[in-house]
């Protein structure tokens, strides 16, 4: 897998470097309508995060086609060429888009900055226990490393939305104030919404999330203390070993839940088999990494998308009703 990843970004930059060539313009630079900032952005928590504190000074754009399972996401040449084109470039981390070094040390737009907007937030060590009961450590691509879906916990989407601010402020420091007032109205409602997660959750009959999906949520469930099985590791192109598929029957169980939560944008067939096995109830509790075709037309936020995962999670753990 790494090594068809790493040729694959080589021959999107092979022909970037030709296309470019070509161009009269130095680097290859694309300026966004009206003189405004060209923005790139990878997940779309980034991008929407991006989309409020950057408002009508900058061209906000999401690499990652909405419908698209991002975790086996690779570059395109187009979209190589569109990143060289712009004057920021704004991520996750590295553990979430593990593709960044090698295409950026092949971009020759020296004006384009690349923003790592989880830096200083503090990455769990991911911990797999297998059915012998050892314990390994490795990232959703397979190599040692930490759970990469920061956003999940609300105080480190503080942290991202002040990096996104810091990085327009430092290409566009004539807008510092626009972006400074942006940025805390956005992280206010990411105070209560955090607010809103914790005394809802309080009141719950049931303290465990059980999902026939990957790890997502993790950094949620430690929030709001909650304990969290999955059938999956963090990849969801693995496959559940058959003692996994028993460790989440028997947690329903144990636990007397009524539903079993699914991811998005991935066939839920596990967890539909363990619904029918269980006659568990299936909601979903969408991690946003991308949204679909339907929900990018409608205008869907992760603000919308939050707020229905509480309801479904008020559902889930037998909350009393808000």
């Amino acid at each position: 897998m790494k090594n068809t990843r790493a040729a694959n970004i080589l021959l999107c930059l092979l022909l970037l470097l030709v296309m470019t060539a070509c161009r009269k313009e130095p680097g290859g630079k694309a300026a966004a309508p009206g003189g405004r900032l060209l923005v790139v952005t990878s997940l779309f928590p980034v991008y929407d995060f991006t989309k409020n504190v950057a408002g009508e000074k900058a061209d906000v754009r999401l690499l990652i086609p909405p419908g698209m399972e991002p975790h086996s996401f690779e570059p395109r040449p187009g979209d190589v060429i569109t990143i060289n084109g712009a004057d920021l470039l704004l991520y996750t981390n590295p553990f979430m888009e593990p593709w960044i070094d090698s295409l950026l040390s092949g971009l020759n737009n020296p004006k384009l900055t690349a923003v790592n907007t989880g830096g200083k937030v503090d990455l769990f060590d991911i911990e797999h226990h297998g059915d012998d009961g050892r314990q390994a450590k490795a990232d959703v691509h397979g190599s040692p490393g930490r759970d990469p879906h920061i956003w999940l916990d609300f105080r480190n989407a503080v942290r991202m939305v002040e990096n996104i601010r810091d990085a327009l402020t430092s290409k566009d420091p004539a807008s510092s104030d626009y972006y400074g007032n942006n940025a805390r109205d956005y992280i206010e409602r990411l105070g209560q919404l955090d607010r809103k997660y914790s005394e809802a959750i309080a009141g719950c009959r049931k303290r465990v999330i059980i999902s026939g999906g990957h790890g997502t949520f993790g950094y949620l469930a430690r929030r709001y203390n909650l304990e969290y099985i999955t059938a999956y590791g963090l990849s969801p192109d693995s496959e559940p070993s058959p003692g996994s598929l028993a460790k989440v029957i028997a947690a329903l169980n144990k636990n007397g839940l009524k539903h079993l939560f699914f991811d998005e944008l991935v066939i839920p067939r596990v967890s539909e088999t363990l619904a029918k096995d269980t006659g568990a109830g299936l909601l979903m509790l969408h991690g946003a990494h991308n949204i679909s075709k339907d929900e990018f037309e409608r205008g869907v936020t992760f603000m919308s998308i939050m707020e229905n995962n509480l309801e479904n999670i008020m559902t889930g753990l037998q909350c009393r009703q808000r």
